[in-house]
């Protein structure tokens, strides 16, 4: 027997049993995975199954996991560029299908070079992503006019449209709108919005729900004709305390590291990088 292997169930209970440990071990680190699996305790009626795994020792040390949701995208966390060769030969030894991966930026390359190698798959790097976790929240100081609010029921048409510009704005399909809602990634997100004085939404957040001390912040977004007024600055400041009153111990969010500016404001705000991603799409 190996010194590790992977053991791959589709049996979410069972897997958390074995792997849960692991995962809240680091929440910021593994933000995407606790919140990906959380969401598949309460899966909707039809749903194919995501394919779990876990990397287990002789003595049953799990050193790492990896989930494949039904879009066949492959999620891992952090490998040793041999862990990340290895998984990526058992896999194709298995003869699975993975359209793409998004995993720390050491991990995910080793893995396609390895993938490609295997699979004679063509690999374009398609993202880049920074993960900063909250350290001490600095508030901006002044605030911009105006207050933040926790969106309720009657704003669900304004977070709609919200939400839907800003996939418009970075590209992020499927575009959300009344009819598709509920299946999307936002529909279980807890919104905030920084109001004007005179109650127009002018910038908004959304949090995850918490889970093993952390809450992810994703997305924060301000309208085109209302930027540069520090109401993003404000609204992610606001989503930041109230997680915080809340108790998380780990806030984070991720950045594209072509923006200057966001990268920068979330620093002010007493952010910290702590590691980057990337992705690849498969063909």
């Amino acid at each position: 027997m190996r010194s590790e292997e992977w053991h791959l169930t589709e049996d979410v209970e069972e897997f958390l049993d074995r792997a849960g440990d692991f995962l809240r071990s680091r929440p910021a680190l593994h933000n995407t995975p606790l919140t990906t699996i959380e969401k598949l305790r309460k899966p909707e009626s039809g749903t194919e199954a995501t394919l779990l795994g876990r990397l287990e020792t002789a003595d049953g040390e799990v050193r790492a996991v990896l989930y494949r949701p039904p879009t066949r995208r492959l999620g891992v966390t952090r490998l040793s560029p041999e862990q990340a060769g290895t998984l990526a030969t058992y896999l194709a030894d298995l003869g699975l299908t993975l359209t793409g991966i998004t995993a720390e930026d050491g991990t995910a390359d080793a893995f396609t070079e390895a993938w490609q190698r295997h699979t004679g798959a063509t690999a374009v790097l398609h993202q880049r992503w920074h993960l900063y976790r909250l350290g001490e929240l600095t508030p901006p100081d002044p605030f911009p006019a105006g207050r933040g609010r926790r969106a309720g029921g009657p704003d669900l048409g304004d977070v709609i449209r919200m939400c839907g510009e800003f996939c418009e704005s970075v590209g992020e399909t499927p575009v959300p709108d009344s009819g598709n809602w509920a299946g999307t990634r936002f529909a279980d997100r807890h919104f905030t919005f920084w109001e004007t004085p005179d109650g127009t939404p002018a910038s908004i957040a959304a949090a995850t729900t918490m889970v093993a001390g952390m809450v992810r912040i994703d997305p924060v977004y301000t309208p085109a004709p209302l930027r540069g007024r520090g109401y993003a600055a404000a609204v992610t400041a606001e989503i930041s305390r109230t997680a915080l009153a809340a108790g998380a111990t780990d806030v984070v969010l991720y950045t594209d590291p072509a923006n200057p500016t966001s990268n920068a404001l979330y620093r002010r705000l007493g952010y910290d990088r702590i590691t980057d991603l990337h992705g690849y799409h498969f063909t």
